[in-house]
């Protein structure tokens, strides 16, 4: 199906190869060898969907019907062989395989254990496209699984749903089949796998179950499945597996860090004749979970984040296990920054010394899942800032040149064009704005919250909006159709007028307002035809910023992301929204919602510059937001959403480091809206992350009105209300799950509305989607609101009989 080729370049351009498709029966590979012979070096993980996203439009084609099962799977095969190829050229010696995934690595190996919920009616055997697929997704007739953000990334994993009366059993032979297939292209991958413990850890209590349930007295009836695994990869020729443990690099207590000791002592037996890696990343390793996991028994080697964990550097100088190796994470997986080679060096000949040279080995800091995929399909990127940048494929080439400099084979060429990036950058006056930085710092000194309390500025807004009880409102995006894509790209590449693309646009924000009043939903959006990405929008309209043609990552499922690079100070030249906004508002007599991306959000869902610290980028963004918000309510907009989508998302995973966070991301949402008069209703959107943990922050935001994500994660955010926490300000939990295709009845969505007004008072409850309905198509979106606002009509008359 594919041709592929690729083409090495220059080292200077800290590229490795130019990847391009065309039609064929066959995977063809021309490639230029950087490297005689593999050095010390390992990659973490690749990103799936491939550099022009081919997995993406596979996994769609095939949803939809258009594309064979056999099909997908060539396509998946095509980009597998061509991501080991690429690593094996360019010198990798520990490439992974198993890190590919149709949807996503956690629900990959609740497969392998064969965890398959009731609801799918699995029925024994290797589970096919079927029962995973309706796992991620849902179907007809039953909701997907939840699914939460992967630690502190804006990557999304299926949880498992575990009991005491679940069956494990070996369901799937993805991991083993995999590494068969690259062996039989000549290469001997490192199988990865999710670690049993973390496994556990990243799971909950199925529905039913007690939520007190332990869910790691399951580990002893999950390792026979892994030690299946193990023998058959053993069998297959592997010498090498990983595990990955992220999990160690959170707080955990004694009895979780003792699950580590009795699992691996467990499959001790079964991993003699392998050397065995265990990778953390995210974070530091705290002291106690480094002293559990450098004293596993069958353990070989130890993967670290050294980029985001330089603590734990600390912990290796005070003792590292004799004969180990120690997988050092010095190439940030996380960002797109090229790596500061000579520092890197640096740290890895410190470590030499510690542990032994021959004992190290270079790593990227965790999978380069979360990063962009090649720099060189960058053609039109500005040229001085794309040579500061590093993606995947160019993190690969900084990993061996690093293993090849700590074995005495430096490439000076290349160290030295890193340096003279590195130095280009830290100069380029395009970085630094004075009058930015300036009115950031003024911001000290003050919490930025508006004067009226909440209530009363509820009383306030009520009497100017007139809104009945249970008020029925949308996140904010409507379906993004294909002639819509196709406007909207044909007119950045000035193949249609502006006044054509406004008259198209106008259109389109018509009909969805009519839609709305259709459907007889109280407070309208314009759908927001104009914008390709919620964070991507903004940015291209603030200063600061650049932006890819194909900087694609992948968040879940096929949905991929292109966050923006935030590589100097921001500021907001003009208006961004004001127009579009306005102009939906002119079409109705309904409450328009002025739709803005929060500073948060933008900070958490871009690239951000590593020069200065993230709070003070946040601050920038927030004073630009700011302005907008105010001239939103110049305008007359009386209603105005700042989604904060990602605020849960940025929590550090220790503690110790939450409550610092929290306040500089709270006041940065509090600084955008302070000026408003009470008359004005802010709003704002968070979705699929656990927000249990910090409603106290959420609280504290000082917003009229947040809608939340609810329908997925099995009402769990109601559990916090239940307990007690007190909410005076409106609140929308969301009634029904928009990334599944399923159309939720009236009934389902009335009975999700009484649960909620078992906890919450009806004159602050809100019903609305839990996220914005862009991804979904009218034939389901159409029917879904259809339903709620006639359940939220039935739930209004219930409560006005009842008087």
């Amino acid at each position: 199906m594919y041709k592929l080729s690729i083409q090495c370049v220059a080292p200077f351009t800290f590229s490795l190869c130019s990847l391009s498709f065309s039609s064929s029966s066959s995977l063809c590979f021309s490639v230029r060898a950087t490297s005689s012979r593999a050095m010390a070096s390992h990659i973490v993980g690749y990103p799936r969907m491939g550099p022009k996203r081919e997995l993406k439009f596979a996994l769609e084609s095939f949803w939809d019907g258009k594309n064979s099962a056999e099909e997908l799977q060539k396509v998946a095969a095509d980009l597998r062989s061509a991501i080991w190829k690429q690593m094996a050229e360019a010198g990798i010696k520990y490439i992974p395989s198993n890190t590919f995934s149709y949807y996503d690595q956690v629900l990959d190996t609740t497969a392998m254990l064969g965890a398959v919920p009731a609801r799918y009616n699995w029925n024994g055997g290797e589970i096919g496209f079927d029962v995973y697929f309706s796992m991620a997704r849902g179907n007809a007739s039953v909701p997907a699984m939840e699914m939460t953000k992967w630690f502190d990334t804006n990557y999304h994993y299926i949880v498992p749903e575990l009991g005491p009366d679940v069956k494990f059993s070996y369901a799937s032979h993805k991991a083993v089949d995999e590494y068969k297939e690259a062996k039989v292209l000549g290469i001997n991958t490192v199988p990865v796998l999710v670690g049993p413990v973390s496994y556990l850890l990243l799971s909950k209590p199925a529905k039913g179950v007690e939520k007190s349930f332990s869910l790691l007295s399951l580990i002893d009836q999950i390792l026979p499945v892994y030690r299946e695994v193990v023998a058959e990869l053993k069998a297959a020729g592997a010498t090498w597996i990983q595990f990955d443990e992220p999990t160690l690099v959170k707080d955990l207590d004694a009895h979780q860090l003792q699950a580590f000791t009795h699992t691996y002592a467990e499959l001790e037996s079964s991993l003699s004749g392998l050397n065995v890696l265990i990778e953390t990343y995210f974070a530091d390793v705290p002291a106690e979970a480094y002293k559990t996991l450098t004293s596993l028994k069958a353990v070989t080697a130890y993967g670290f984040d050294i980029v985001r964990g330089t603590k734990t550097l600390d912990l290796i100088k005070q003792g590292f296990p004799s004969g180990k190796f120690l997988f050092a994470g010095v190439v940030d997986g996380r960002n797109i920054w090229a790596n500061n080679l000579a520092s890197s060096l640096n740290t890895l000949q410190a470590l030499g010394d510690i542990v032994g040279k021959d004992k190290v080995v270079v790593s990227t800091s965790c999978s380069l899942l979360h990063t962009a995929v090649d720099l060189v399909n960058e053609t039109k990127l500005d040229q001085e800032i794309k040579s500061w940048l590093a993606f995947a494929a160019q993190k690969i080439v900084e990993v061996n040149a690093l293993a090849k400099a700590l074995s005495g084979q430096k490439d000076e060429v290349f160290f030295s064009a890193n340096a003279a990036a590195l130095a280009s950058r830290k100069s380029s006056p395009r970085v630094t704005n004075e009058a930015v930085q300036r009115a950031a710092a003024a911001l000290k000194g003050s919490d930025h919250r508006r004067t009226t309390n909440v209530s009363a500025r509820l009383d306030a807004q009520q009497k100017k909006l007139n809104l009945p009880v249970l008020p029925t409102t949308t996140i904010g995006s409507f379906p993004q159709t294909a002639d819509l894509r196709r406007v909207r790209r044909e007119f950045k590449a000035n193949k249609i007028s502006e006044e054509d693309y406004i008259h198209f646009i106008k259109e389109e924000i018509n009909n969805v307002v009519k839609l709305q009043e259709e459907f007889d939903i109280d407070v309208l959006v314009h759908g927001e035809p104009e914008r390709n990405d919620m964070v991507e929008y903004f940015g291209e309209q603030l200063s600061g910023f650049a932006f890819t043609a194909n900087g694609w990552v992948q968040s879940y499922g096929s949905r991929c992301v292109k966050p923006p690079i935030i590589y100097g100070d921001v500021s907001r030249p003009k208006p961004m929204t004001v127009f579009w906004s306005s102009t939906a508002q002119n079409m109705t007599k309904r409450p328009m919602k002025g739709m803005l991306t929060g500073p948060v959000t933008i900070l958490n869902w871009s690239f951000v510059r590593d020069d200065q610290p993230r709070f003070e980028t946040c601050y920038q963004i927030a004073l630009a937001i700011k302005d907008e918000v105010e001239d939103l309510e110049k305008a007359g907009i009386t209603v105005i959403q700042i989604d904060e989508a990602a605020l849960r998302e940025g929590l550090p995973l220790r503690k110790s480091e939450e409550a610092f966070y929290l306040n500089w991301a709270v006041h940065s949402f509090r600084i955008t809206n302070c000026g408003v008069k009470d008359t004005t209703q802010i709003h704002t959107h968070m979705c699929y992350s656990n927000f249990n943990d910090i409603i106290h922050s959420i609280i504290d935001m000082d917003a009229d009105v947040i809608t939340i994500e609810n329908s997925r994660s099995d009402e769990k955010l109601l559990s916090v209300f239940r307990e007690g926490v007190k909410y005076g300000a409106g609140i929308g939990p969301g009634v029904y799950d928009i990334h599944s295709p399923r159309i939720p009845p009236t009934e389902e969505i009335a009975d999700r509305i009484n649960k909620m007004l078992a906890v919450l008072e009806s004159n602050i409850l809100w019903v609305n989607p839990d996220c914005g309905l862009k991804t979904r198509k009218y034939t389901e979106v159409k029917p879904a609101l259809t339903n709620m606002v006639a359940a939220a009509k039935l739930i209004r008359n219930q409560l006005a009989s009842a008087k």
